[in-house]
């Protein structure tokens, strides 16, 4: 049963590792995205598998090195998996379809040109990145495997860049209403009132 959930949580984590790096393609260069005659996803979703590949080649030999076994390392990570089930339907609440899959990002003209900064995105401006970030953590803190919490590592390290290029490219289609936005709420952390 340990040894499923070990695989599983190694595999989630290669999943999500990979999301900020997904995104950083897209923020980096949303202008070319958008200037595609043929749908972006055509590229980006085979290279975004390609990342899956590669980083589950690489972490591999350290799927098995645990920090420590326990089963009562589950109890926490129950509640983040709670927290970030909670957070995603909060993002999901204030957000279309289209905006939670980079349609605005990656298609000119085809989303609504609207700066979502209610509900949740109130009081963290990248609720979903959290949630991801918790989900990560259920995994590292549930299985106790090495190579979680390195993956959860790489994600937060590749998450602050990209937050950092989704932020000046969102910053370019709003200008001064997301300059405001972004001063006042901040990226991940909510700030306790």
């Amino acid at each position: 049963m340990f040894a499923i959930l070990r695989s599983a949580g190694w595999l989630v984590c290669v999943v999500y590792s990979t999301i900020p790096s997904f995104w950083l393609l897209i923020h980096s260069r949303a202008e070319y995205w958008r200037s595609r005659p043929y749908s972006p996803f055509v590229l980006l979703a085979p290279l975004w598998a390609a990342m899956w590949l590669v980083v589950a080649l690489l972490t591999a030999p350290w799927r098995a090195a645990t920090l420590y076994v326990s089963t009562w390392e589950w109890a926490p990570a129950l509640l983040l998996f709670l927290l970030g089930t909670w957070i995603y339907r909060q993002s999901a609440a204030s957000f279309s379809l289209k905006q939670l899959i980079g349609v605005p990002e990656l298609r000119a003209g085809r989303a609504e040109p609207l700066l979502v900064n209610s509900g949740i995105r109130a009081r963290v401006r990248h609720p979903v990145y959290l949630a991801h970030l918790c989900e990560m953590m259920v995994w590292s803190v549930g299985t106790g495997l090495v190579v979680c919490f390195a993956l959860t590592a790489f994600a937060v390290a590749t998450g602050a860049w990209m937050i950092r290029a989704e932020d000046a490219e969102l910053e370019r289609r709003f200008g001064e209403t997301f300059r405001t936005y972004r001063n006042r709420v901040p990226a991940l952390v909510p700030r306790v009132r």
